[in-house]
């Protein structure tokens, strides 16, 4: 199956996408200002800069995730293009599996170049203080461990690829992009439904709540920013499994989006 050559062209459209420039440039931005934030409050500056470049890069990956991933399917119906692709031998699945590959390339530089950036400041950081006060820090300025969180945001933002991906298939922009952010924010909160019972007493609703627990994507359990920020470790095992959970999640969804992209009827 053609895949990859579908993959790279979905790539080299996203990045001449200004929405990609502009997002990634504010991301960067963001993490060189939190020096500033990290000025006002002695002793965090570390934290604070940790904290705020791993929640920018969540921040920005989920727009390029949703808004580039909605418009995936969708752009090529509404265009027509897609029937001098399918003209070829390029089946529906491959191209539904392409184009999440493509978007996920790009989801891979954007968190990388992330990374990069704000490493490069704690490395700026970590040369301005003597050694009495890095020995103070709950983990040092170039943790290792962050390497941790940002896998595990690239997780989420997979995830949220495939949901968005998912929901184009059938669904126009404007209601994929609500579909794909109430699932995000559904998705942070969604270890509290498995304990509902706590909080209602029926048992319909208890057991819908279950349901949505297995259904909805567990987001929370591949956040561990605050762990990392805060020298905690995350044991590999733990890693594993969520990373685990995000393939199988991914797969799920991309297996149901190729079904349903393969019986629409594109006339």
């Amino acid at each position: 199956m053609p895949l990859l050559p579908i993959a790279l062209s979905v790539f080299r459209e996203s990045v001449r996408d200004k929405v990609f420039y502009n997002l990634l440039l504010f991301a960067v931005i963001l993490v060189a200002a939190s020096l500033l934030v990290g000025q006002t409050t002695a002793g965090q500056d570390v934290k604070i800069i940790k904290d705020l470049g791993l929640a920018a890069t969540s921040l920005f990956g989920i727009f390029i995730a949703v808004f580039v991933g909605i418009n995936l399917v969708w752009k090529e119906v509404e265009r027509r293009s897609v029937y001098n692709v399918l003209s070829k031998p390029v089946r529906r699945p491959a191209l539904v599996v392409g184009k999440y590959l493509g978007l996920s390339l790009t989801l891979l530089v954007n968190v990388s170049v992330m990374a990069l950036a704000l490493y490069a400041v704690l490395a700026y950081m970590n040369q301005g203080f003597p050694e009495s006060v890095r020995q103070a820090w709950d983990a040092p300025a170039l943790d290792p461990a962050l390497l941790i969180a940002f896998v595990l945001i690239l997780a989420q933002l997979l995830m949220m690829t495939a949901v968005a991906l998912f929901f184009s298939t059938f669904s126009s922009p404007m209601l994929s992009a609500v579909f794909t952010f109430g699932l995000y924010v559904a998705g942070h909160f969604n270890a509290d439904l498995k304990n509902f019972e706590t909080i209602v007493s029926l048992r319909p609703v208890v057991w819908v709540a279950r349901a949505l627990y297995y259904v909805l994507p567990n987001l929370a359990s591949l956040d561990v920013k605050s762990q990392v920020v805060h020298g905690q470790p995350v044991a590999a095992g733990y890693v594993s499994l969520s990373l685990l959970y995000a393939a199988v999640y991914i797969v799920m969804l991309l297996g149901a989006a190729s079904l349903i992209f393969a019986r629409r009827d594109l006339k």
